[in-house]
């Protein structure tokens, strides 16, 4: 899609979500609680096709474990927050005070092409859960499988009386469309999930937006660990859908005194360690010119050990590379978004946290880190020294900084904070997508706050929810061309056709003004 139009474009999508926007805030808790389920439900019973689908348009990660992250990412998550209420007023009465949520409105929800439809499961969810409208905006290289999900998603939240609108997905993403979009006023706030380079340009937009920072997780197992246990976890998370997930551990530290009895036991559970000259090959192939090779993200590890010309047995997982400093001109100290994990030793536990320290200050700062201990100071001071803002203990990290095997929030966004540049510093979740209003009553004693106990602005629809405007001449509601006159002739000048289609999106647009004046 050219710049010119991408404008009109953009307009004739984010008016139909703000339309849809404006009729869903005003739905209580009871009818926004059955869209959600409705829609969790949607997205569960079609984890297994798009898993797949996913696979087989991106190339990237593994079948079975895109089936578990769309999972946890549909019914997980609405099961994860079941019993919270984003919708009716919270009345504190001790306080006096009362908060009146208020939704941000519309969400344009930028998704990787690494976890393609968990991302997009995941933040319609959240969307939906605190009254929002949502444009999907898909990566072009899992353009197909993002959109398809969108639109089940979008289905099944109309079939359970959502208005028509509420989901919606950019069919055919282009740089200049999603420009337009994240600039347009009507896009409320910006949920962006990728690359540094797509984070930074969402918060240059001129609109609110909650990015994340990439990650690249040192793992630390000390002399109290649970050697085997932890050797069994850290191949387990880093062959988890061929570590796209951004908290897969990227750079393992070992204390001398069990440094080999780790080895052994991750090669007894699915890794195989490189030789120098491997590694060596490993670095060139994986790193050209000191950046990464994409071609390896999310490509399993035979498929890698293929390229180094290493011969692996049918049940390795995950290729293993040993090195000496934790430097930044060391590339295995940096992000592989592919199962392959750099290895060092150090000769105590002081010196683990200093590395595991200088692992973050290379990338990853703010994002998380790991630990395998058993001595809890060890396990403070870790946490207290690296620069990140979640810490998973005895647990692969993959599935433990993204909630899916721990008790934090269950999320495919992972906010850095301060540290890493990013707006928020949790996982991200349903209440940093809305505001609230407060009513605060005086606090002398003496000034009576009224009862607001089960009062609440909104209500269930009681009809059809109205549809959206269209013009008569929208393709969407023309009528058919009259049996003879082929549709092909109508079309035959691309430029006529290209005038007519921004002609429509403006008109359809100022309906949708004035219909909401």
């Amino acid at each position: 899609m050219t710049s010119t139009s991408a404008v009109p474009h953009a307009g004739q999508l984010l008016e139909r979500a703000r339309f849809a926007a404006a009729a869903y805030g005003e739905y209580d808790h009871a009818a926004v609680a059955r869209i959600v389920d409705a829609v969790a439900d949607a997205g569960h019973r079609n984890a297994e096709r798009f898993a797949a689908a996913a696979v087989a348009e991106t190339q990237m990660g593994v079948v079975e474990d895109k089936v578990v992250k769309n999972r946890a990412c549909s019914r997980g998550i609405v099961d994860f927050y079941r019993g919270q209420d984003y919708v009716s007023p919270r009345i504190d009465t001790a306080r006096k005070i009362v908060e009146i949520p208020r939704p941000a409105g519309v969400v344009l929800a930028l998704c990787p092409t690494t976890n393609p439809v968990a991302t997009v499961y995941f933040k319609v969810l959240l969307a939906l859960m605190t009254r929002n409208a949502v444009v999907v905006a898909p990566h072009p290289r899992a353009r197909q499988c993002s959109a398809d999900a969108a639109r089940v998603l979008a289905d099944a939240a109309v079939a359970a009386g959502a208005p028509d609108g509420i989901v919606s997905v950019i069919e055919d993403p282009s740089l200049p469309l999603i420009e337009a979009m994240m600039s347009d006023e009507r896009t409320d706030v910006i949920v962006a999930t990728g690359g540094t380079a797509v984070v930074r340009a969402a918060y240059s937009s001129g609109n609110p937006a909650l990015g994340v920072g990439p990650g690249n997780v040192p793992v630390f197992v000390d002399a109290s660990a649970d050697v085997d246990a932890a050797a069994r976890r850290i191949v387990a998370s880093k062959a988890f859908d061929n570590s796209v997930l951004c908290t897969n551990e990227s750079v393992l530290i070992a204390e001398d005194a069990i440094a080999a009895k780790l080895t052994s036991a991750l090669t007894r559970h699915g890794a195989h360690i490189l030789d120098a000259d491997a590694t060596q090959r490993l670095r060139e192939f994986m790193f050209p010119e000191g950046q990464l090779n994409t071609d390896v993200v999310g490509r399993d590890a035979a498929w890698i050990a293929e390229r180094l010309g290493v011969r692996v047995t049918p049940k390795t997982r995950v290729l293993i590379a040993p090195f000496t400093d934790v430097v930044g001109e060391e590339v295995l100290t940096h992000e592989k978004l592919s199962p392959v994990l750099g290895m060092t030793a150090v000769a105590d536990a002081p010196r683990g946290i200093r590395a595991a320290r200088a692992v973050v200050r290379i990338a990853g700062a703010g994002h998380s880190a790991a630990i395998h201990s058993e001595d809890a100071s060890v396990i403070t001071e870790f946490a207290a020294t690296v620069p990140v803002l979640r810490v998973s203990v005895n647990v692969g990290n993959s599935t433990g900084s993204s909630g899916l095997e721990t008790n934090l929030a269950p999320s495919m966004t992972i906010g850095t904070g301060f540290v890493g540049r990013s707006s928020i510093g949790e996982n991200l979740q349903p209440e940093n997508l809305m505001n609230w209003t407060r009513i605060a009553y005086n606090a002398d004693a003496g000034v009576t706050m009224p009862n607001f106990a089960g009062l609440s602005p909104w209500r269930s629809p009681d009809g059809p929810v109205p549809a959206y405007p269209r013009a008569s001449n929208d393709s969407a509601s023309a009528p058919p061309a009259p049996a003879g006159r082929p549709a092909a002739r109508r079309a035959a000048d691309p430029g006529i056709e290209a005038l007519r289609a921004e002609l429509r999106a403006l008109v359809a647009e100022e309906l949708a003004q004035l219909i909401r004046r």
